[in-house]
């Protein structure tokens, strides 16, 4: 199996260097350590602020970055305990990890395993002074978190949000965040490909995923991820390490969730501290043929089975959205809002049938594996670890 890796950064120790700003730091992360050199060099206080990336016009890595970095974040959490998933296992000590700024008041998105755990959490925006931040929100299901800091009346730089389903495979994205500590690092690479599917940190399925080259390390979790006009596409959130491997650095396959799904979910956060889904209850396989998503299993008592939609179903549509297979079930139901009633188009053995559905909103965990019921189909092998 496949195992995609969180991307954030634990800090069980650090031995501060002397004048020249260095640290040395033990990142932990299941049964792995590692010992990393932290740089930090400190900055010249007359830094200017960047400016929010409004235009069209195609940038230079040097010109994103500029515009971008007094907006990124470096994100501390004091982990008292987790027993979320990609852990594995409960742990206790620093997490550190990456954000940005989504409003000029003080709201910042992060990945929600970032502050997973947390008793406290600390935000960095570019050179200012590290402040406390409340945790407006998080959702385990698309892996995303909001925060607030006190801007102490200042205004910050809020970066400028992009439109994930715009972006084609092959163009160029440029990711920064703070890759094993290391404050605002910049690297580049492609889009290699979309529409993948990873499982979120309580075990759902988060669609329409976009896969780079671009450096990912632990601690770029909750960073942004830019397209060539200096907008955001995505939050940089796991990585793939290889079958059977225990390394936790970049292999040239990292994932980011698309910033489409993020502007939906930051939006419920802000409004009320939590984010529904439109949950459907069934797991699904794909068809040979891609002509379909076929049912292989019904949740008793789910909005499918409500419906009388049953195993071997194959479906063929949604909601006036055509189904080739699960990925596309799993989108069109995360499309919706939990109480639409939709048109649901299947096939049953050789007959065509139309079957309304009520969706119903998605429980807070998936607990189960192969029968995963959550209206997502197969998972496609994915699974967590800890970097």
């Amino acid at each position: 199996m496949r195992t995609p890796r969180m991307l954030t950064a634990l800090v069980a120790a650090a031995l501060v260097g002397g004048a020249g700003g260095a640290a040395v730091v033990a990142t932990t992360g299941g049964s792995t350590s590692t010992v990393t050199t932290r740089i930090e060099t400190p900055t010249a206080s007359g830094s200017t602020q960047p400016v929010s990336a409004s235009s069209t016009a195609v940038l230079s890595p040097r010109e994103v970055y500029d515009r971008a970095k007094g907006s990124v974040a470096y994100i501390t959490s004091q982990i008292t305990e987790s027993a979320s998933p990609f852990w594995g296992q409960q742990q206790q000590g620093e997490a550190t990890g990456s954000g940005f700024v989504v409003s000029d008041d003080g709201y910042i998105v992060t990945n929600a395993h970032v502050v997973d755990g947390a008793s406290s959490v600390t935000v960095k925006v570019g050179d200012r002074k590290a402040v406390k931040a409340k945790i407006v929100g998080a959702d385990d299901s698309t892996d995303v978190a909001l925060l607030k800091i006190d801007t102490g009346g200042e205004k910050l730089t809020p970066l400028t949000l992009g439109d994930s389903d715009a972006v084609n495979v092959g163009d160029p994205v440029y990711a920064i965040g703070n890759p094993f500590g290391l404050s605002r690092t910049l690297t580049t690479g492609v889009v290699s490909a979309l529409q993948r599917q990873i499982t979120s940190p309580n075990n759902w399925t988060i669609s329409n995923v976009i896969q780079t080259d671009a450096a990912l390390n632990p601690g770029n979790s909750g960073g942004p991820l830019f397209d060539d006009t200096g907008k955001v596409i995505g939050i940089n959130s796991q990585i793939e390490t290889g079958t059977g491997s225990s390394e936790s650095g970049n292999v040239g396959i990292g994932f980011a969730v698309p910033i489409n799904t993020v502007k939906t979910v930051i939006a419920q956060l802000k409004a009320t501290g939590h984010a529904k889904h439109a949950y459907l209850g069934v797991s699904t396989t794909d068809t040979e043929d891609d002509s379909g998503a076929t049912v292989a299993a019904v949740q008793s008592g789910g909005p499918a089975d409500k419906a009388g939609i049953k195993s071997g179903d194959k479906i063929v549509a949604l909601g006036g959205t055509t189904v080739t297979d699960a990925a596309d079930l799993g989108a069109a139901v995360d499309a919706r809002h939990a109480g639409d009633e939709v048109k649901v188009e299947l096939k049953r053995g050789g007959d065509a049938k139309t079957i309304t559905v009520k969706l119903g909103t998605r429980p807070e965990k998936d607990i189960t594996s192969s029968d995963s019921s959550n209206g997502y189909g197969d998972q496609g092998g994915f699974g967590f670890g800890a970097p």
